[in-house]
């Protein structure tokens, strides 16, 4: 049985992969009283003196929504609210297992973007931070920017943000390995979409001071003449500062860094050969790369890697989202700043000691049972110190509490 026919009928037998239980038994009358009526109108008359009592009271606190519209399906693009529920139900179970973070799928039927902000909006009272998944750019940015401004919980476009932060852990790692400064390191990026866009946000706000963005219409400079989005348009101003022109081929010239978030086969063997010594190369269009890891490497590339789990370096968003969710809802955070995007990254690149970094190991398997907890304990610490916290927690108390709650 092959990967595709095995996702089809696991998927049949238990018709789907997720379902909900409850924490407590309910065996007789006295567990019924505790647990609905008339128990029950005991944490309600709690929670409506005090809101955020919720977050102790029910299973708010530990609720996240994964929230899509179906328009931008991992490799399968605009495929409709219903068929994104398998990624969506996949995707809750990648939380509780690695995060034990409790997330319900929710497939909206609207490509209106207000109308999926007002619903998000009203949803907000059940949950404790909200997901958003496979919305097509560039609406995604309009919708996580004004539910960031709207909502008092956390709100975070993984595609985006959960991509950015696992590619810049590689970076740093593969850039400790070559000996090589993010500072004036030259990264191109090839793809200014969703992730694109966020990966060269978190470059430039890490201190890289040479990335170049490259799309269809070749390098962004400030000055170009092309149909640009606002993240693109405000990219343009920040990177390329040289204000070099030119396709992909022409930019990867002497690049230190190539990262593709575009689409399959586009990195050549000619383009790799041009690179500066050391090159690395991250392909991390899904699910066929821009290179092959093996491809990489015979082209010359120092270090590569790319999103799939059957090469080494494999980028992963499952080593970031359920570690944030988890840090931030530990103290309750109302929002998942840059800052705490930031904390995330290194606390992933600093699993690995300069002393074990190897060519096919500078980043953290997403299995390793660190993971989780580090990013926990340093998105919480960040949490706190920026004030975005609603409680303080010793950091340390949730790197130990995260690493007993998934049992790693």
């Amino acid at each position: 049985m092959t990967i595709n026919e095995e996702a089809l009928a696991i998927r049949l037998q238990y018709n789907g992969i997720l379902t909900t239980a409850s924490k407590v038994p309910l065996k007789d009358r006295h567990d019924l009283s505790v647990l609905y009526t008339p128990g029950v109108a005991e944490p309600c008359k709690l929670i409506k003196e005090n809101k955020d009592l919720s977050f102790d009271y029910t299973c708010r606190g530990n609720m996240v929504a994964i929230i899509s519209d179906g328009t931008r399906v991992l490799g399968l693009g605009d495929i409709g609210p219903e068929a994104a529920i398998p990624v969506m139900e996949g995707k809750a179970v990648l939380f509780k297992t690695f995060g034990d973070v409790d997330a319900l799928p929710i497939c909206l039927d609207t490509k209106d973007p207000d109308k999926f902000i007002e619903t998000v909006r009203l949803l907000q009272p059940s949950f404790a931070g909200i997901n958003l998944e496979d919305i097509s750019s560039p609406k995604c940015y309009d919708i996580e920017c004004k539910l960031k401004e709207i909502c008092d919980i956390p709100v975070f476009h993984d595609d985006q943000h959960g991509t950015a932060i696992a590619l810049m852990s590689a970076v740093i790692g593969a850039l400790r390995f070559v000996k090589k400064d993010l500072k004036t390191a030259k990264v191109v990026v090839n793809g200014c979409g969703a992730a694109g866009s966020a990966i060269g946000r978190l470059l430039v706000n890490m201190g890289a001071e040479n990335v170049i963005m490259v799309d269809r219409f070749g390098a962004l400079y400030d000055g170009i003449d092309a149909p640009l989005d606002r993240i693109q348009d405000y990219l343009k101003t920040v990177t390329n500062k040289n204000k070099e022109k030119g396709n992909l081929a022409d930019i990867a010239k002497g690049a230190d860094v190539l990262v593709g978030v575009s689409a399959p086969h586009v990195f050549t063997k000619e383009i790799i050969a041009s690179m500066n010594t050391d090159a690395i190369v991250f392909g991390m269009a899904n699910p066929v790369p821009e290179t092959t890891y093996e491809d990489a490497i015979a082209a010359g590339a120092r270090v590569a890697g790319t999103g799939r789990s059957d090469a080494p370096n494999q980028v992963n968003n499952v080593t970031v989202f359920p570690g944030v969710f988890r840090g931030a809802m530990d103290v309750r955070a109302r929002a998942i700043t840059e800052e705490m995007k930031i904390a995330a990254v290194m606390a992933i690149a600093d699993l690995i000691d300069e002393k074990d970094l190897r060519a096919d190991y500078v980043v953290a398997d997403a299995f390793d049972p660190r993971v989780a907890p580090a990013v926990a304990a340093a998105v919480a610490r960040v949490a706190i110190e920026t004030g975005v916290a609603r409680v303080n927690v010793d950091p340390e108390v949730v790197r130990a509490n995260t690493m007993k709650r998934v049992g790693r």
